[in-house]
């Protein structure tokens, strides 16, 4: 069993179902990563639909689930994940920002929920439990996988993830806005020397500069990331529904002038961390 890292939702703010998208993909946050015999999923947006039935094929009985946050792009995919309805399935909900509001387990709840959606999650059938954990906490998931976490600047919070295994490690980071000329501490020190890191770069620069206070990043600011922090591969992640596939491909294309290991992520590929 290896380390593999396969993208099922690699676009922000809205799913992007059209033609002019498909090249990249139009489903919003979803990554699975295999670590040996662990299935872990880092957000719930559209593209966990699909991932579903995957696992459900396979005949996975069980994952874990870590979620960044839970604006509506990265939890909307919950509702039609078909393995929370089966009655075996085993799945963990992981969240780590919510301070003085609502728990992870009412959060998730709610959206499914009168008016909002006809099936409440009550009825699911799998076993699910919620757990929460403050960032900055490390946990350890069985099979000899290690999860680190950091804070980051989004609006009502957000959190970054570092998932370690057999020597190896790969870093999440999304939604997260940054300070220009000024990296941020608590990114640099959960991204250091990672195989791969997926970073949120969802503006040029220039269109950041319209849209500060928003909550993201750019893909210039992932590449002095990368650098800074020594890492191995990057991946241009949380796209914009704006950026259309040629877009895309001219960022990727810059990005790549700039630091050359670096590939804009696509829905429906699989990086091994082998």
């Amino acid at each position: 069993m290896g380390f593999t890292v396969t993208f099922w939702g690699v676009r922000g703010t809205i799913p992007c179902p059209m033609a002019s998208h498909l090249g990249f993909g139009g489903n919003t946050s979803c990554v699975e990563v295999q670590a040996g015999r662990q299935r872990i999923i880092i957000d719930a947006g559209t593209g966990l639909r699909m991932l579903g039935r995957k696992l459900l094929a396979e005949g996975v009985t069980s994952a874990t689930l870590l979620l960044s946050h839970t604006h509506l792009d990265h939890i909307s995919g919950f509702p039609f994940f078909a393995p929370a309805y089966t009655k075996g399935f085993s799945l963990r909900v992981i969240s780590g920002h919510l301070t003085g509001g609502p728990d992870i387990e009412t959060v998730m709840a709610r959206q499914m929920e009168r008016p909002l959606f006809p099936v409440p999650l009550r009825t699911m059938g799998g076993d699910i439990g919620f757990l929460e954990v403050p960032p900055g906490h490390s946990f350890k998931l069985e099979g000899g996988v290690r999860i680190h976490t950091a804070a980051l600047n989004h609006p009502d919070g957000a959190t970054g993830y570092r998932i370690e295994y057999q020597g190896r490690a790969v870093a999440y980071v999304t939604d997260t806005e940054h300070v220009p000329d000024q990296p941020d501490r608590n990114i640099l020190n959960l991204v250091d020397g990672v195989d791969l890191l997926l970073y949120d770069s969802t503006y040029t620069d220039e269109e950041w500069t319209q849209r500060v206070g928003w909550g993201h990043s750019t893909w210039m600011e992932a590449v002095r990331i990368a650098r800074a922090a020594h890492v191995k591969k990057l991946g241009l992640f949380h796209h914009d529904p704006d950026h259309d596939d040629a877009t895309m491909e001219r960022i990727e294309a810059a990005a790549k002038a700039e630091f050359p290991n670096c590939f804009a992520a696509r829905e429906g590929t699989t990086i091994s961390l082998d």
